[in-house]
């Protein structure tokens, strides 16, 4: 009984000699480009003013105009996003969730027979994989680890070794 607590305890003092690192140098960067576009209507040519726009998933895109001669509108042709009833004066901004690249069709509705309709493509959104320098890494490397374990656990082995022998030899 005596012995094989005694090799538990010499095992349990063996096992814990590892290190344990942390979270490595990578870290992933999203791309952060937070410039709204900005779309108007000509309302003499009865057009969305810029009538095609390319963004990446994360950016907003502002329908705004004020004090027209007409209202308008800004829907999505599957509801995605709508600006609301028409009017002269509209201020509406709607920002494209991360997953939602495609492409988005919209019109004015009270001008959808006249042409007056939009295109917003939205890319995927850029994701950058930043490495530190090697020696930056060595340096910030986090080590969780039990200092100066292994020569003091390495000493107390060979003490319970030399107790079990002199115990066995007797």
């Amino acid at each position: 009984m005596r012995k094989s607590l005694l090799m538990l305890i010499l095992f349990s003092l063996l096992t814990p000699n590892m290190y344990v690192y942390g979270v490595s140098g990578n870290y992933i960067a999203l791309n952060e480009n937070s410039e709204t576009i900005v779309i108007t209507v000509d309302s003499t040519n009865f057009r969305f003013t810029p009538s095609e726009v390319t963004i990446e998933e994360g950016q907003s895109v502002r329908f705004f105009w004020s004090d027209e001669i007409l209202a308008h509108n800004a829907v999505e042709e599957n509801g995605f996003f709508d600006s609301g009833n028409p009017e002269t004066s509209i201020d509406f901004t709607f920002e494209f969730p991360i997953g939602s690249n495609g492409t988005y069709a919209y019109i004015c509705e009270p001008h959808e027979q006249m042409g007056m309709e939009g295109t917003i493509v939205v890319t995927p959104i850029v994701i950058e994989i930043e490495e530190e320098e090697e020696e930056e890494k060595e340096e910030n490397k986090p080590v969780n680890s039990m200092p100066n374990f292994l020569l003091p656990s390495t000493f107390i082995i060979l003490f319970l070794a030399s107790i079990m022998r002199s115990r066995t030899v007797k």
